[in-house]
């Protein structure tokens, strides 16, 4: 194992959070089998969620509603509800911030922390406190988190995964004294490696994480520089360091303080094949897009927009970027910009999933004054908008193009990050 410090760091994650926050809510669910899964009616029909009684009927994430169903005829189905499970997400952090303040979100059923002093004010061991607040969580929101426990984040990750989600009591700790239950599991049980990458190591011989690690790193690099038939130098010491367990990087609770961009995408209920259908979208997605930027403080000076295809085998479509002359969050420059992106690639075949962001982004307190246009009364205007729509809600106000058949503005207003709030 890598380098050792003084740490503890956890890595507690929530058992089937969607579903479980749904049974939470409906106590007449608790035993029965229960998914969260997308809208049907809208060609989006995923499992997103299944809770264990779900799991064991043989249910998997991602596959469609309908098989699902064919699984278990007795499931229960659930839409999803964004706004409740981000609400009930921060309602953990803030409980699992009584306890350190030392707490990064790593997903929203995930977060790290670092209890290196809290347990000498609580007095207790690792594994106590991870079972305290296991106990609390479960009492507060009705949701069961598993906890791993090591030295850093990767190891704290690969003990949750590998062995909290399967032990009965859902906490493990990663030690010197236990390392050996990781390293005789195959190179897929690693975070951040697939069956692609585990494929791989197997063709050079190496079929187990211990392996993996005791290959000396130049060895290593050598190996798969001849397999591969390119340079993997970089590529070949992440694996090398995650197997043998070195990360040096802090807990650190403002993360994803910083966005690099803020974007939406749609999938469309039918295939959009003209132009002015695209247009209403894109003016919509504009629309949205710059509303959160200049909720959050941004402007931004890349516009990236793409498009896919009906066809999910052959998917085509396109994804590009454009820079513009001057920081925007204003709708009707984002939508020029990604109205230009259109003109340019697509190909006028059909469309079922658009998107939309803006990009680089930086503070817009202080932005360039323009001497000529009107660019400051636009800027003023769709700060009133913002106002309207924050008191009476989205649908207070609107651009004209989404009274238009092909809007989806109902759509994406009731949605967050895709799913239904």
């Amino acid at each position: 194992m890598g380098a050792r410090d003084n740490r503890i760091i956890f890595l507690a994650d929530c058992q089937s959070f969607y579903a479980s926050v749904e049974k939470a809510a409906n106590p007449a669910y608790r035993g029965k089998p229960l998914v969260v899964s997308g809208d049907p009616s809208r060609r989006s029909g995923i499992i997103l969620a299944a809770c264990p009684l779900a799991k064991s009927a043989g249910i998997v994430t991602g596959e469609a509603l309908g098989e699902a169903q064919r699984k278990c005829p007795g499931l229960v189905v659930m839409k999803p509800r964004m706004q409740t499970y981000i609400q009930v997400s921060l309602q953990i952090t803030s409980i699992l911030e009584s306890y350190s303040d030392l707490v990064e979100p790593f997903s929203i059923d995930e977060q790290f922390m670092d209890v290196t002093a809290s347990l000498k004010h609580f007095g207790c061991s690792a594994a106590e406190l991870a079972a305290h607040i296991q106990m609390r969580i479960l009492h507060e929101t009705g949701i069961y988190i598993r906890v791993g426990i090591s030295h850093n984040k990767i190891l704290a990750k690969m003990a949750c995964d590998n062995f909290a989600k399967k032990n009965g009591t859902g906490v493990f700790e990663l030690t010197d004294a236990n390392l050996d239950e990781l390293w005789q599991c195959s190179p897929h049980k690693m975070f951040g490696v697939g069956s692609r990458t585990t494929n791989h190591l197997a063709r050079i011989g190496i079929t187990t994480i211990g392996q993996l690690a005791r290959t000396p790193l130049p060895e290593l690099k050598q190996r798969m520089k001849r397999y591969m038939k390119k340079n993997c130098d970089i590529w070949s010491e992440v694996l090398w360091r995650t197997a043998n367990g070195y990360d040096d990087s802090p807990v650190t609770p403002d993360a994803f303080s910083r966005q690099k961009g803020i974007g939406r995408q749609t999938t469309l209920p039918v295939d959009y094949r003209k132009p002015e259908d695209i247009d209403v979208i894109l003016g919509e997605l504009a629309m949205l897009i710059c509303r959160r930027a200049r909720a959050k403080g941004y402007m931004g000076s890349v516009v990236h927009a793409g498009a896919q295809g009906a066809d999910f085998d052959q998917p085509g479509g396109f994804s590009r970027q454009i820079k513009i002359l001057e920081p925007t969050n204003i709708t009707r420059e984002v939508y020029a910009a990604a109205r230009q992106l259109f003109d340019r690639h697509w190909d006028r075949q059909p469309v079922r999933k658009i998107w939309l962001s803006l990009d680089q982004l930086q503070d817009d307190s202080v932005h360039q004054l323009s001497l000529f246009g009107d660019r400051e009364r636009i800027m003023q205007l769709e700060s009133v908008m913002d106002e309207l729509q924050d008191a009476f809600g989205p649908a207070a106000v609107f651009y004209g193009s989404s009274l238009k058949q092909s809007s989806q503005l109902k759509f994406l207003n009731a949605k967050i990050g895709g799913h239904y709030k």
